[in-house]
């Protein structure tokens, strides 16, 4: 399930490409079980109840043995008690945190890997004490809003400012006169692609740029949609971007460009989400020797693999990985952190 539409279809070519690369490389090993892999692409970027209505339906035909892919926790809510762990389910994105349904395995991000140690950083290397939150308003960005606020007061800052917008948002005045009024220096900004690219152009556009921005969904679309004058004061934390100077991203970097050239979408952490899912999912049955949920969640503990995002392992449903924080500079990330370096706030 890839966005193919919508303000995450910037991600789709990317999503789409990876999960391909993933497919191929798991196949030229000997498949699954002794099966070859096969894609069955979904549009996750349609209205929730379309997109759980088709995936269950391919479950139910049993056209599909798994489901894996990036798209809104809106859907996931409604996906994961339909399926009601029939089939293994790896949801890939970051997210807010908290899913605990049988058969859904987290790949991503959640708050608390992502938010807090970025926030300690901010606070402490800028000094980034007022923070304003601009988000969609859905799932995600009011989960994580609210994990933040909690998140501030362990480093003397206070959330000064909060608003959320419908996904599909291109005018951000009334959002850029309240973050003026606000007193901020700092916004966390939780949005969605192309409403993501259009509020960073409007903020720049009104000379608001000299505020600190950070986004825990920024990746290279992203970017390179936003324009590079219109990036300065911009902050991203995931758990790989398409410049980690690490043996393992730049191997991944190196496959993918070899198989789909120097013109292919660029990698980011969202397109390159739905190989570590597709990773994910191949080491749970090979551990499991089989499909069923039961025995994929009593092998869960053992998963330990060797990704693009190097050395990851499970805990729970949950996937453990590196995170870094990276600053925009021009139309590329330069990354200046792993997060797990970043102590606690006392």
């Amino acid at each position: 399930m890839i966005p193919r539409g919508g303000p995450s279809g910037m991600f789709g070519p990317s999503c789409e490409s990876c999960a391909q690369l993933g497919v191929e490389e798991l196949n030229a090993g000997g498949g699954l079980l002794g099966r070859e892999i096969r894609l069955v692409l979904v549009d996750g970027s349609r209205a929730p109840h379309q997109v759980a209505g088709e995936v269950e339906g391919l479950v139910h035909s049993r056209t599909v043995d798994a489901v894996v892919g990036w798209h809104l926790s809106v859907v996931r809510q409604i996906l994961a008690p339909r399926l009601a762990a029939r089939v293994p389910y790896v949801y890939t994105p970051l997210y807010e945190g908290g899913e605990r349904g049988a058969g859904v395995y987290l790949a991503g991000e959640t708050p608390a890997g992502q938010l807090a140690p970025s926030l300690r950083w901010l606070s402490r290397e800028l000094g980034v004490r007022r923070w304003a939150v601009v988000g969609n308003d859905y799932v995600w960005p009011r989960v994580s809003a609210a994990a933040a606020r909690r998140y501030m007061r362990s480093c003397d800052a206070q959330l000064v400012e909060e608003m959320f917008v419908p996904l599909g948002t291109a005018d951000f005045g009334v959002a850029l006169s309240r973050l003026e009024r606000s007193g901020c220096d700092g916004v966390l900004l939780l949005l969605v692609g192309q409403d993501a690219v259009e509020f960073n152009r409007q903020f720049a556009a009104a000379g608001l740029d000299q505020i600190a921005r950070l986004s825990p969904l920024m990746e290279e679309n992203m970017l390179l949609a936003t324009g590079a004058e219109n990036t300065r004061g911009l902050w991203a934390a995931a758990g790989y971007f398409e410049g980690l100077p690490t043996a393992a991203s730049l191997d991944f970097n190196a496959r993918f460009v070899r198989r789909f050239g120097v013109q292919a979408p660029v990698l980011n952490s969202i397109g390159e989400s739905c190989y570590q899912g597709l990773s994910l999912l191949a080491d749970l049955v090979r551990r499991a020797g089989c499909l069923d949920v039961p025995a994929l969640d009593a092998a869960a503990p053992s998963v330990n693999f060797e990704g693009a995002r190097g050395r990851v392992h499970m805990r729970g449903r949950h996937l453990q990985q590196d995170i870094y924080l990276a600053r925009a500079d021009g139309l590329e990330f330069d990354v200046v952190c792993s997060l797990e370096q970043i102590s606690p706030a006392r």
